[in-house]
């Protein structure tokens, strides 16, 4: 699946819900489901600035591909960063950085966040975006 078929089905997924509330549930319900991280991520090393949470975000190279895995201290954020790895984990440098999160406006996201919580995620898309600057010029001086 694409990046933009997977911001397609969380656009989807979003309009069956009728209000706010249901939103954030289910926001809440998606960081549930993320899977744990080695507790030697949640360091300083991976730590995330920007964020009023604690946010640890690290990113693995395989066959041309970035994997995501990440951990929050609060509930809406640990949601919202299971967003993002679900749209853009195992996709290549090049896909990530043409394809941006657009679907947050869509959803409304954007608008429903207190000033820090949008910080915050955008924070978090910014580090999803450097790693994958950074292992595209890494795949570049391999190649």
């Amino acid at each position: 699946m694409t990046i933009q078929e997977k911001q397609n089905e969380l656009i989807k997924e979003f309009e069956q819900f009728n209000d706010w509330e249901e939103k954030y549930s289910h926001i809440i319900q998606l960081g549930k489901k993320l899977s744990p991280v080695d507790e030697t991520i949640k360091t300083d090393k991976y730590k995330l600035n920007g964020c009023q949470s604690q946010v640890w975000i690290n990113a693995k190279f395989e066959n041309n591909k970035i994997y995501f895995e990440a951990d929050s201290d609060a509930a809406i954020v640990k949601g919202l960063i299971a967003i993002l790895i679900r749209v853009y984990s195992g996709h290549t440098p090049e896909e990530i950085l043409a394809n941006p999160p657009t679907f947050l406006q869509k959803i409304g996201i954007d608008n429903h966040l207190s000033p820090t919580r949008k910080n915050g995620l955008g924070a978090m898309m910014k580090q999803i975006q450097m790693y994958a600057v950074a292992f595209k010029a890494l795949n570049k001086q391999q190649g």
